[in-house]
């Protein structure tokens, strides 16, 4: 026999289950909210900016080719910046307790679609500390680089600020509580009809019908213990008045 299942029977394993789904949603959300709040490090980000342009060759004009072979380097500088010969020199500078390869994991250098300016963004759980490094970075970059390359014209656009009231960029409490909801809800509906399939106990007429696929001729209504002991007292007092 071939089991079919109707949006009917959806439903009714839905409400019958509800407690249990909405359980699994609840505790699914504040075990993500606990984590996020209580267990996670905030991650904070600092970004500093940096204008890098090739430099100027004496009776030369500046053409529209220049800028391109600068944008063509882009690539280059941000390999340099994170390079031991950068890095090296920021963790002696700010005497930072970190391997080189811990802070360039924690560096991020990026540049705008045919711009020659980078950004440099530095993470880290303490918020002044990524201000530092993004602002060291920055520093020693546009020092050392005219002995690296052909290049003298190196300008800090924007250093890392210090600013209060900063949010963290990661965890975020919210879309992790969100997806924790989607998570505990289809665990909890998955568990549901899980439940139900694997129930294969009698319980009502409808069961009966459909196990045994038999037409319902009667019920036999359940009566309570109170009702009974009632019931027979009843019986006993109309016994003794027969006599």
């Amino acid at each position: 026999m071939e089991e079919t299942i109707s949006l009917h029977d959806i439903f009714k394993t839905l409400k019958k289950r509800l407690l249990l789904i909405i359980t699994t949603f609840v505790l699914a959300i504040s075990i993500a909210g606990g984590v996020s709040y209580f267990l996670l490090t905030p991650v904070y980000e600092a970004s500093t900016q940096i204008l890098i342009s090739q430099k100027e060759i004496e009776n030369k004009q500046f053409i529209a080719q220049d800028v391109q072979t600068n944008l063509q380097l882009i690539n280059t500088y941000s390999v340099i910046i994170k390079s031991p010969v950068i890095l090296s020199k920021v963790v002696d500078n700010l005497n930072l307790n970190t391997r080189l390869e811990v802070l360039n994991n924690n560096i991020n250098v990026s540049s705008e679609q045919d711009s020659q300016v980078i950004n440099i963004s530095v993470q880290d759980p303490d918020l002044q500390k990524a201000v530092e490094i993004a602002n060291m970075t920055a520093e020693v970059f546009q020092k050392d680089i005219p002995t690296l390359m052909n290049v003298d014209n190196v300008k800090i656009l924007s250093p890392a600020v210090d600013e209060k009231n900063v949010k963290p960029i990661r965890p975020n409490p919210i879309l992790n509580m969100a997806i924790a909801a989607l998570i505990g809800l289809m665990i909890g509906v998955g568990i549901a009809f899980l439940i139900e399939y694997l129930d294969k106990t009698i319980k009502t007429e409808q069961d009966v019908s459909e196990l045994l696929e038999l037409q319902i001729l009667g019920l036999i209504s359940p009566i309570s213990q109170k009702k009974f002991k009632k019931s027979k007292k009843n019986n006993k007092k109309r016994g003794e008045l027969d006599v």
